[in-house]
């Protein structure tokens, strides 16, 4: 329980001891983007895959979600795995860019 405490103040949830007891169906997309990062951070990892991480959010939220993987990847020394769709966001936030069709590398 205390790791999990600890997991959801890295990822910025305010008072977690409250949102800890919440069932997924309770938080807003934003907490529980924000939720799944520290549950996927428990584990301690060396890599993050996320996939859409930002969709369905609101401008603001997102940029929060952004600013939050940005923190933990440079704190934490991990590598991030960054897929989405929206292209204008993965030039701005990645640092290497690579554009696949139909399972395939083209760019």
């Amino acid at each position: 329980r205390e790791r999990a405490l600890a997991m959801l103040e890295a990822v910025q949830i305010r008072d977690p001891k409250r949102v800890f007891d919440l069932h997924p169906h309770e938080v807003s997309g934003g907490m529980g983007q924000r939720a799944m990062i520290a549950m996927m951070l428990i584990a301690g990892p060396e890599m993050m895959i996320a996939d859409e991480p930002t969709s369905a959010l609101d401008v603001t939220v997102q940029l929060d979600v952004l600013g939050i993987l940005d923190r933990l990847v440079a704190e934490r020394g991990m590598g991030l795995v960054f897929i989405s769709h929206d292209l204008r966001l993965v030039s701005s936030f990645c640092d290497r860019v690579i554009v696949m069709y139909a399972g395939k590398v083209v760019e």
